[in-house]
């Protein structure tokens, strides 16, 4: 059971990812890019958060995928179990302050998933 919950987390990472690069590159990151208002260093400050984020979300599946290969070694899939929580929280944190509905950004819902299914591996053991 411990191995199918980590490899769906490992696979629901790896759509989160394509979600964020492919989906959000054209809904936010391109926006982002075309403002004309942004101070330069905010503006370009954001696209660098934006590429961090994507290397975060490929470190969760590599994370949840070596939890899958190497069981003994569960570290990794507690720390990012983890950081997939914080985010999804932080997700609607700020949805909620700037008044709009958590699920309106998919990494609410997305990284709860991740965070749902790792947590799901962790106590299969």
């Amino acid at each position: 059971m411990q191995f199918f919950f980590l490899w769906a987390a490992a696979a629901a990472s790896f759509v989160t990812f394509c979600v964020h690069f492919f989906v959000g590159g054209v809904f936010v990151a391109r926006p982002l890019l075309a403002d004309t208002h942004l101070p330069k260093a905010s503006k370009w400050l954001n696209y660098y958060c934006w590429h961090v984020v994507s290397i975060v979300l490929l470190s969760l599946v590599g994370a949840y995928s070596y939890a899958t290969l190497i069981p003994d070694r569960s570290e990794l899939a507690i720390y990012v179990t983890i950081l997939a929580a914080a985010a999804s929280l932080l997700s609607a944190v700020v949805a909620l302050k700037a008044g709009i509905n958590p699920f309106r950004f998919p990494s609410t819902s997305l990284l709860a998933i991740v965070a749902g299914l790792g947590l799901g591996g962790l106590l299969a053991v």
